[in-house]
């Protein structure tokens, strides 16, 4: 899928399509890694989908973005939102939402080769974290 110019995309509706993204992806992982109970698959991804694994994420990762990426993520994180987290803070929520516009952004853009970098390389942050 590739629309006409993702960077005039609304940030939030960014987030929207990288939540979705990220989460299959995790998703894959869990069951590619561990052939659990559908019940056990989930209380695994939400280590990778919580607000503050996706913070983490994109704070650890942010120097390996490129300058248009980076503006993104500060587009995103600043933007003003009405939305609460339920268990997150606001700080965090918003870096969170930050993570997901940018994975939003790069599968919009059709950016694959990128995508599954930064795809990978957060599951490898959170992998780290849990060992």
């Amino acid at each position: 899928m590739r629309i006409d110019d993702p960077k005039d995309v609304n940030t939030a509706v960014l987030a929207y399509m990288g939540d979705a993204v990220y989460e299959q992806a995790v998703r894959e992982h869990i069951v590619r890694e561990r052939p659990y109970s559908a019940h056990r698959l989930h209380l695994a991804a939400t280590a990778f989908v919580k607000a503050q694994a996706q913070a983490d994420i994109i704070k650890k990762m942010f120097d390996e973005l490129t300058e248009d990426e980076q503006r993104l993520v500060k587009r995103a994180r600043n933007r003003k939102s009405t939305a609460r987290a339920r268990s997150a803070d606001p700080v965090t929520y918003k870096w969170a939402t930050a993570f997901e516009a940018l994975v939003g952004y790069l599968y919009l853009a059709g950016e694959s080769d990128r995508l599954r970098y930064v795809l990978a390389r957060a599951i490898e942050i959170i992998e780290e974290g849990r060992r």
